[in-house]
Protein backbone atom coordinates (compact mmCIF):
# COMPACT_ATOMS: atom_id res chain seq x y z
CA UNK A 1 0.00 0.00 0.00
CA UNK A 2 1.44 3.32 -1.09
CA UNK A 3 0.93 6.35 1.19
CA UNK A 4 0.69 9.55 -0.84
CA UNK A 5 -0.63 13.07 -0.46
CA UNK A 6 -4.31 13.78 -0.89
CA UNK A 7 -3.52 15.57 -4.14
CA UNK A 8 -1.63 12.57 -5.51
CA UNK A 9 -4.49 10.23 -4.58
CA UNK A 10 -7.05 12.55 -6.18
CA UNK A 11 -5.04 12.49 -9.41
CA UNK A 12 -6.15 8.89 -9.92
CA UNK A 13 -9.62 10.15 -10.90
CA UNK A 14 -10.21 10.68 -14.63
CA UNK A 15 -12.99 12.37 -16.58
CA UNK A 16 -15.87 10.02 -17.21
CA UNK A 17 -15.11 7.88 -14.15
CA UNK A 18 -17.79 6.51 -11.87
CA UNK A 19 -16.57 6.80 -8.29
CA UNK A 20 -18.11 5.29 -5.18
CA UNK A 21 -18.00 7.19 -1.89
CA UNK A 22 -18.32 5.45 1.45
CA UNK A 23 -20.97 7.20 3.51
CA UNK A 24 -22.58 7.90 6.87
CA UNK A 25 -20.12 8.49 9.74
CA UNK A 26 -17.26 7.13 7.61
CA UNK A 27 -17.52 9.67 4.77
CA UNK A 28 -13.89 10.32 3.67
CA UNK A 29 -14.22 14.09 3.34
CA UNK A 30 -10.50 14.90 3.06
CA UNK A 31 -10.19 12.72 -0.03
CA UNK A 32 -13.52 13.90 -1.42
CA UNK A 33 -12.56 17.55 -1.16
CA UNK A 34 -9.16 16.89 -2.78
CA UNK A 35 -10.91 15.22 -5.71
CA UNK A 36 -13.27 18.18 -5.95
CA UNK A 37 -10.35 20.61 -6.16
CA UNK A 38 -9.63 19.11 -9.58
CA UNK A 39 -12.99 20.30 -10.93
CA UNK A 40 -11.36 22.47 -13.61
CA UNK A 41 -9.54 19.44 -15.06
CA UNK A 42 -12.41 16.96 -14.86
CA UNK A 43 -15.78 16.50 -16.50
CA UNK A 44 -18.62 13.99 -16.33
CA UNK A 45 -17.45 12.31 -13.14
CA UNK A 46 -20.32 10.32 -11.66
CA UNK A 47 -20.67 10.08 -7.88
CA UNK A 48 -22.53 7.05 -6.53
CA UNK A 49 -23.20 6.55 -2.83
CA UNK A 50 -25.81 6.20 -0.16
CA UNK A 51 -26.07 9.18 2.17
CA UNK A 52 -22.84 10.99 2.95
CA UNK A 53 -21.97 13.40 5.75
CA UNK A 54 -20.25 16.75 5.85
CA UNK A 55 -20.09 19.58 3.38
CA UNK A 56 -19.36 17.69 0.16
CA UNK A 57 -18.11 20.17 -2.43
CA UNK A 58 -19.20 18.11 -5.43
CA UNK A 59 -22.82 19.11 -4.67
CA UNK A 60 -22.09 22.85 -4.93
CA UNK A 61 -20.88 25.28 -7.59
CA UNK A 62 -18.37 25.67 -9.08
CA UNK A 63 -17.31 22.08 -8.30
CA UNK A 64 -20.56 20.54 -9.52
CA UNK A 65 -19.69 21.52 -13.09
CA UNK A 66 -17.42 18.47 -13.13
CA UNK A 67 -19.57 16.07 -11.07
CA UNK A 68 -22.97 14.45 -11.36
CA UNK A 69 -24.62 12.77 -8.39
CA UNK A 70 -26.33 9.41 -8.89
CA UNK A 71 -27.46 8.66 -5.37
CA UNK A 72 -28.97 5.51 -3.88
CA UNK A 73 -30.10 7.46 -0.80
CA UNK A 74 -30.41 11.21 -0.31
CA UNK A 75 -29.09 13.12 2.68
CA UNK A 76 -29.47 16.79 3.46
CA UNK A 77 -26.05 17.70 2.05
CA UNK A 78 -26.98 16.61 -1.50
CA UNK A 79 -30.77 17.04 -1.47
CA UNK A 80 -30.76 20.29 -3.45
CA UNK A 81 -28.38 18.88 -6.05
CA UNK A 82 -30.32 15.63 -6.48
CA UNK A 83 -33.48 17.63 -7.13
CA UNK A 84 -31.74 19.65 -9.84
CA UNK A 85 -30.14 18.84 -13.18
CA UNK A 86 -26.84 18.11 -11.38
CA UNK A 87 -28.03 14.92 -9.76
CA UNK A 88 -30.57 12.14 -9.61
CA UNK A 89 -31.79 9.29 -7.43
CA UNK A 90 -31.92 5.54 -8.04
CA UNK A 91 -34.99 3.95 -6.40
CA UNK A 92 -33.61 0.70 -4.96
CA UNK A 93 -33.79 -1.39 -1.82
CA UNK A 94 -30.66 -1.24 0.31
CA UNK A 95 -30.53 -5.04 0.14
CA UNK A 96 -30.08 -4.89 -3.65
CA UNK A 97 -27.58 -2.07 -4.20
CA UNK A 98 -24.69 -4.55 -4.18
CA UNK A 99 -26.16 -6.12 -7.32
CA UNK A 100 -25.52 -2.90 -9.26
CA UNK A 101 -21.80 -3.44 -8.62
CA UNK A 102 -21.55 -7.22 -8.69
CA UNK A 103 -23.60 -7.62 -11.87
CA UNK A 104 -21.68 -4.80 -13.55
CA UNK A 105 -24.85 -2.77 -14.06
CA UNK A 106 -23.01 0.24 -12.64
CA UNK A 107 -19.30 -0.69 -12.85
CA UNK A 108 -17.16 1.29 -10.44
CA UNK A 109 -13.89 2.80 -11.57
CA UNK A 110 -12.73 4.01 -8.15
CA UNK A 111 -13.96 3.32 -4.62
CA UNK A 112 -13.11 6.05 -2.11
CA UNK A 113 -13.24 4.85 1.50
CA UNK A 114 -11.99 5.55 5.01
CA UNK A 115 -10.37 2.76 7.01
CA UNK A 116 -8.45 2.03 10.19
CA UNK A 117 -4.69 1.49 10.05
CA UNK A 118 -3.79 -2.11 9.13
CA UNK A 119 -3.29 -4.72 11.84
CA UNK A 120 -0.21 -6.95 11.98
CA UNK A 121 -1.72 -9.10 9.23
CA UNK A 122 -2.32 -6.16 6.91
CA UNK A 123 -6.10 -5.90 7.40
CA UNK A 124 -7.84 -2.54 7.70
CA UNK A 125 -11.38 -2.04 9.00
CA UNK A 126 -14.15 -0.15 7.21
CA UNK A 127 -15.27 0.96 10.64
CA UNK A 128 -18.93 1.71 11.23
CA UNK A 129 -20.12 1.78 7.61
CA UNK A 130 -19.81 -1.62 5.95
CA UNK A 131 -23.25 -1.58 4.24
CA UNK A 132 -22.49 -1.29 0.49
CA UNK A 133 -18.86 -0.22 0.97
CA UNK A 134 -17.54 -3.78 1.03
CA UNK A 135 -19.08 -4.82 -2.32
CA UNK A 136 -17.94 -1.50 -3.81
CA UNK A 137 -14.34 -2.15 -2.71
CA UNK A 138 -14.49 -5.72 -4.01
CA UNK A 139 -15.81 -4.65 -7.40
CA UNK A 140 -13.96 -1.37 -8.05
CA UNK A 141 -11.08 -1.23 -10.51
CA UNK A 142 -9.11 0.98 -8.10
CA UNK A 143 -9.43 1.75 -4.38
CA UNK A 144 -8.31 4.96 -2.66
CA UNK A 145 -8.35 4.93 1.14
CA UNK A 146 -8.18 7.54 3.86
CA UNK A 147 -6.35 5.81 6.73
CA UNK A 148 -7.41 7.16 10.09
CA UNK A 149 -6.42 5.84 13.56
CA UNK A 150 -9.73 7.20 14.91
CA UNK A 151 -11.73 4.71 12.84
CA UNK A 152 -13.08 1.94 15.10
CA UNK A 153 -11.99 -1.59 14.24
CA UNK A 154 -15.24 -3.50 13.95
CA UNK A 155 -15.95 -7.21 13.77
CA UNK A 156 -17.77 -8.84 10.84
CA UNK A 157 -17.44 -8.40 7.08
CA UNK A 158 -15.83 -4.98 6.90
CA UNK A 159 -12.17 -5.82 6.47
CA UNK A 160 -9.96 -4.74 3.59
CA UNK A 161 -6.40 -5.98 3.09
CA UNK A 162 -3.74 -3.46 2.18
CA UNK A 163 -3.22 -5.35 -1.08
CA UNK A 164 -6.72 -4.22 -2.14
CA UNK A 165 -5.82 -0.54 -1.69
CA UNK A 166 -4.05 1.17 -4.59
CA UNK A 167 -3.31 4.52 -2.96
CA UNK A 168 -3.82 5.81 0.57
CA UNK A 169 -3.53 9.05 2.47
CA UNK A 170 -2.98 9.43 6.21
CA UNK A 171 -5.32 11.54 8.38
CA UNK A 172 -5.99 11.70 12.11
CA UNK A 173 -9.41 13.19 12.71
CA UNK A 174 -12.71 12.25 14.37
CA UNK A 175 -15.30 10.47 12.25
CA UNK A 176 -18.73 12.11 12.00
CA UNK A 177 -20.69 12.45 15.24
CA UNK A 178 -24.51 12.33 15.40
CA UNK A 179 -25.54 13.85 18.74
CA UNK A 180 -28.80 12.72 20.33
CA UNK A 181 -31.42 15.47 20.45
CA UNK A 182 -33.76 15.92 23.43
CA UNK A 183 -36.86 13.73 23.17
CA UNK A 184 -40.10 15.72 23.05
CA UNK A 185 -43.28 14.94 24.97
CA UNK A 186 -44.94 13.76 21.74
CA UNK A 187 -42.02 11.43 20.98
CA UNK A 188 -42.16 10.04 24.53
CA UNK A 189 -45.84 9.20 24.05
CA UNK A 190 -45.11 7.45 20.74
CA UNK A 191 -42.25 5.55 22.34
CA UNK A 192 -44.50 4.30 25.15
CA UNK A 193 -47.15 3.13 22.68
CA UNK A 194 -44.60 1.25 20.58
CA UNK A 195 -43.02 -0.30 23.67
CA UNK A 196 -46.35 -1.95 24.52
CA UNK A 197 -46.15 -3.86 21.23
CA UNK A 198 -42.67 -5.24 21.86
CA UNK A 199 -42.60 -8.65 23.50
CA UNK A 200 -39.84 -10.22 25.57
CA UNK A 201 -37.50 -12.17 23.31
CA UNK A 202 -38.26 -10.02 20.27
CA UNK A 203 -35.64 -9.20 17.62
CA UNK A 204 -35.56 -5.45 16.97
CA UNK A 205 -34.91 -3.30 13.94
CA UNK A 206 -34.70 0.42 14.67
CA UNK A 207 -33.36 3.41 12.84
CA UNK A 208 -31.76 6.63 13.94
CA UNK A 209 -33.63 9.56 15.43
CA UNK A 210 -35.73 10.60 18.37
CA UNK A 211 -38.63 8.18 17.96
CA UNK A 212 -36.39 5.06 17.93
CA UNK A 213 -34.55 6.47 20.94
CA UNK A 214 -37.89 7.16 22.67
CA UNK A 215 -38.91 3.55 22.05
CA UNK A 216 -35.64 2.22 23.44
CA UNK A 217 -35.92 4.41 26.54
CA UNK A 218 -39.17 2.59 27.36
CA UNK A 219 -37.76 -0.93 27.16
CA UNK A 220 -35.88 -1.01 30.45
CA UNK A 221 -38.13 -3.70 31.93
CA UNK A 222 -38.09 -5.97 28.88
CA UNK A 223 -36.10 -9.18 28.72
CA UNK A 224 -33.98 -11.16 26.26
CA UNK A 225 -34.29 -8.72 23.38
CA UNK A 226 -32.18 -9.20 20.28
CA UNK A 227 -31.04 -6.82 17.55
CA UNK A 228 -30.83 -7.49 13.82
CA UNK A 229 -31.00 -4.10 12.19
CA UNK A 230 -29.82 -1.97 9.30
CA UNK A 231 -28.30 0.55 11.68
CA UNK A 232 -28.30 1.66 15.31
CA UNK A 233 -27.30 4.57 17.48
CA UNK A 234 -26.68 5.47 21.14
CA UNK A 235 -30.16 4.56 22.36
CA UNK A 236 -29.18 0.90 22.34
CA UNK A 237 -26.26 1.24 24.76
CA UNK A 238 -28.14 1.51 28.10
CA UNK A 239 -30.16 -1.62 27.23
CA UNK A 240 -26.99 -3.58 26.49
CA UNK A 241 -25.43 -2.43 29.75
CA UNK A 242 -28.58 -3.30 31.71
CA UNK A 243 -28.79 -6.79 30.21
CA UNK A 244 -32.09 -6.18 28.41
CA UNK A 245 -30.47 -6.84 25.04
CA UNK A 246 -28.89 -10.30 25.15
CA UNK A 247 -29.80 -11.80 21.76
CA UNK A 248 -30.16 -15.19 23.39
CA UNK A 249 -33.36 -16.06 21.53
CA UNK A 250 -32.17 -14.98 18.08
CA UNK A 251 -31.90 -17.64 15.39
CA UNK A 252 -29.41 -15.74 13.22
CA UNK A 253 -26.14 -14.91 15.03
CA UNK A 254 -27.41 -15.71 18.51
CA UNK A 255 -26.21 -13.25 21.17
CA UNK A 256 -24.79 -10.90 18.52
CA UNK A 257 -25.97 -7.43 17.55
CA UNK A 258 -26.13 -7.49 13.75
CA UNK A 259 -25.98 -4.26 11.76
CA UNK A 260 -24.48 -2.82 8.58
CA UNK A 261 -23.74 0.67 9.88
CA UNK A 262 -23.88 2.78 13.02
CA UNK A 263 -23.92 6.49 13.68
CA UNK A 264 -23.88 8.38 16.95
CA UNK A 265 -21.55 9.70 19.61
CA UNK A 266 -17.92 8.94 20.35
CA UNK A 267 -19.25 6.76 23.17
CA UNK A 268 -21.00 4.61 20.58
CA UNK A 269 -17.83 4.34 18.48
CA UNK A 270 -15.85 3.35 21.56
CA UNK A 271 -18.46 0.67 22.30
CA UNK A 272 -18.21 -0.99 18.87
CA UNK A 273 -14.41 -0.73 18.69
CA UNK A 274 -12.99 -4.28 18.73
CA UNK A 275 -16.25 -5.51 20.29
CA UNK A 276 -17.09 -9.09 19.24
CA UNK A 277 -20.67 -8.55 20.46
CA UNK A 278 -21.39 -6.39 17.39
CA UNK A 279 -21.16 -7.83 13.89
CA UNK A 280 -21.02 -5.36 11.01
CA UNK A 281 -22.23 -7.17 7.89
CA UNK A 282 -22.85 -5.92 4.38
CA UNK A 283 -26.38 -4.74 3.63
CA UNK A 284 -27.07 -7.74 1.39
CA UNK A 285 -26.91 -9.80 4.60
CA UNK A 286 -28.48 -7.52 7.22
CA UNK A 287 -31.39 -6.65 4.93
CA UNK A 288 -32.04 -10.11 3.52
CA UNK A 289 -35.72 -10.74 4.27
CA UNK A 290 -35.22 -14.51 4.20
CA UNK A 291 -32.57 -14.25 6.93
CA UNK A 292 -34.30 -11.64 9.08
CA UNK A 293 -37.59 -13.55 9.25
CA UNK A 294 -35.88 -16.58 10.81
CA UNK A 295 -35.48 -14.60 14.04
CA UNK A 296 -38.29 -14.71 16.62
CA UNK A 297 -40.86 -11.91 16.93
CA UNK A 298 -39.11 -9.59 14.48
CA UNK A 299 -40.29 -6.10 15.39
CA UNK A 300 -39.48 -3.54 12.70
CA UNK A 301 -39.99 0.11 13.64
CA UNK A 302 -39.99 2.55 10.76
CA UNK A 303 -41.07 6.10 9.98
CA UNK A 304 -43.09 7.86 7.30
CA UNK A 305 -43.49 11.32 5.83
CA UNK A 306 -47.21 10.71 5.22
CA UNK A 307 -49.73 7.85 5.25
CA UNK A 308 -52.96 8.01 3.28
CA UNK A 309 -56.32 6.75 4.53
CA UNK A 310 -55.86 3.38 2.84
CA UNK A 311 -52.46 2.80 4.48
CA UNK A 312 -50.11 3.70 1.64
CA UNK A 313 -46.82 4.94 3.08
CA UNK A 314 -44.61 7.63 1.59
CA UNK A 315 -41.30 7.75 3.43
CA UNK A 316 -38.83 9.11 0.88
CA UNK A 317 -40.40 12.00 -1.05
CA UNK A 318 -42.27 15.21 -0.37
CA UNK A 319 -44.54 15.27 -3.38
CA UNK A 320 -42.23 14.85 -6.37
CA UNK A 321 -39.19 16.15 -4.45
CA UNK A 322 -36.78 13.44 -3.42
CA UNK A 323 -36.16 13.75 0.31
CA UNK A 324 -34.34 10.57 1.32
CA UNK A 325 -34.60 7.09 -0.21
CA UNK A 326 -36.34 3.74 -0.16
CA UNK A 327 -33.52 2.34 1.97
CA UNK A 328 -34.24 -0.81 3.92
CA UNK A 329 -37.80 -0.09 5.02
CA UNK A 330 -39.47 -2.72 2.84
CA UNK A 331 -36.74 -5.28 3.58
CA UNK A 332 -37.60 -5.20 7.29
CA UNK A 333 -41.33 -4.52 7.07
CA UNK A 334 -41.77 -7.62 4.92
CA UNK A 335 -39.49 -9.71 7.13
CA UNK A 336 -41.44 -8.70 10.24
CA UNK A 337 -44.71 -9.56 8.49
CA UNK A 338 -43.45 -13.05 7.66
CA UNK A 339 -41.60 -13.83 10.90
CA UNK A 340 -43.29 -15.95 13.56
CA UNK A 341 -44.83 -13.44 15.96
CA UNK A 342 -43.42 -10.53 13.97
CA UNK A 343 -44.75 -6.97 14.04
CA UNK A 344 -44.13 -4.38 11.30
CA UNK A 345 -44.67 -0.95 12.85
CA UNK A 346 -44.83 2.59 11.49
CA UNK A 347 -44.28 5.17 14.24
CA UNK A 348 -44.98 8.81 13.38
CA UNK A 349 -46.05 12.03 15.01
CA UNK A 350 -49.59 12.95 13.98
CA UNK A 351 -48.55 16.30 12.49
CA UNK A 352 -45.49 17.96 11.02
CA UNK A 353 -43.67 20.80 12.75
CA UNK A 354 -45.95 23.16 10.84
CA UNK A 355 -49.10 21.40 12.03
CA UNK A 356 -49.88 19.57 8.78
CA UNK A 357 -51.48 16.15 9.29
CA UNK A 358 -49.27 13.21 8.38
CA UNK A 359 -52.39 11.08 7.95
CA UNK A 360 -53.89 12.35 4.72
CA UNK A 361 -56.82 11.55 2.38
CA UNK A 362 -54.34 11.07 -0.48
CA UNK A 363 -50.57 11.14 -0.82
CA UNK A 364 -49.26 14.35 -2.35
CA UNK A 365 -49.19 14.50 -6.13
CA UNK A 366 -45.95 12.96 -7.34
CA UNK A 367 -45.23 11.21 -4.04
CA UNK A 368 -43.58 7.81 -4.11
CA UNK A 369 -45.18 4.82 -2.41
CA UNK A 370 -42.36 3.48 -0.27
CA UNK A 371 -44.44 0.73 1.35
CA UNK A 372 -47.69 -0.48 -0.16
CA UNK A 373 -50.92 -0.60 1.82
CA UNK A 374 -50.83 -4.40 1.60
CA UNK A 375 -47.63 -4.43 3.66
CA UNK A 376 -48.76 -2.08 6.43
CA UNK A 377 -49.88 -3.56 9.77
CA UNK A 378 -49.32 -1.38 12.85
CA UNK A 379 -49.42 2.41 12.76
CA UNK A 380 -48.60 4.39 15.90
CA UNK A 381 -48.95 8.09 16.71
CA UNK A 382 -49.00 9.90 20.05
CA UNK A 383 -52.77 9.24 20.05
CA UNK A 384 -52.57 5.47 20.01
CA UNK A 385 -52.02 2.26 18.05
CA UNK A 386 -54.03 0.69 15.21
CA UNK A 387 -53.50 -2.53 13.31
CA UNK A 388 -54.61 -2.35 9.66
CA UNK A 389 -53.93 -6.00 8.86
CA UNK A 390 -57.09 -7.66 7.54
CA UNK A 391 -59.07 -4.41 7.49
CA UNK A 392 -60.85 -3.23 4.35
CA UNK A 393 -60.34 0.26 2.94
CA UNK A 394 -63.17 1.84 4.90
CA UNK A 395 -62.08 0.18 8.16
CA UNK A 396 -58.52 1.35 7.58
CA UNK A 397 -59.65 4.92 7.09
CA UNK A 398 -61.67 4.86 10.33
CA UNK A 399 -58.77 3.34 12.25
CA UNK A 400 -56.23 5.86 10.99
CA UNK A 401 -58.55 8.80 11.68
CA UNK A 402 -58.80 7.61 15.29
CA UNK A 403 -55.07 8.23 15.83
CA UNK A 404 -54.84 11.42 13.76
CA UNK A 405 -54.46 14.78 15.48
CA UNK A 406 -57.87 15.85 16.87
CA UNK A 407 -57.73 19.12 14.92
CA UNK A 408 -57.62 17.18 11.64
CA UNK A 409 -60.10 14.38 12.34
CA UNK A 410 -63.17 16.25 11.10
CA UNK A 411 -61.61 17.02 7.71
CA UNK A 412 -60.36 13.44 7.41
CA UNK A 413 -63.82 12.09 8.26
CA UNK A 414 -65.29 14.31 5.56
CA UNK A 415 -62.73 12.99 3.05
CA UNK A 416 -63.53 9.42 4.06
CA UNK A 417 -67.26 10.05 3.63
CA UNK A 418 -66.70 11.53 0.16
CA UNK A 419 -64.68 8.47 -0.81
CA UNK A 420 -66.69 5.69 0.80
CA UNK A 421 -70.17 7.25 1.08
CA UNK A 422 -70.63 6.38 4.75
CA UNK A 423 -69.76 7.76 8.16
Amino acid sequence: MKIVTAEEAAALVRSGNRIFLQGAAMTPNTLINSICERYKELKDVEIISIHTEGDVNYAHPPYNEAFNINSCFVGGNVRKAVNSNKGDYIPIFLSEIHLLFRRNILPIDIAVVQVSPPDIHGYCSLGVSVDIAIPAVQCAKKVIAQINPQVPRTHGDGIVHVDQIDLAIAVDEPIHIHPMAPISETEHKIGKHVATLIEDGATLQLGIGNIPNAVLSNLGNHKRLGVHTEMFSDGLLPLVKKGVITGEEKAIKTRKIVTCFAAGSQKLYNFVNDNPLVHFKEAAYTNDTALIRQNPKVTAINSAIEIDLTGQVCADTIGSRQFSGVGGQMDFIRAASLAEGGKPIFAISSVTGKGVSKITPFLKEGAGVTTTRAHVHYVVTEYGVVNLFGKNLYERAKALISIAHPEHRESLEKAAFERFGRD
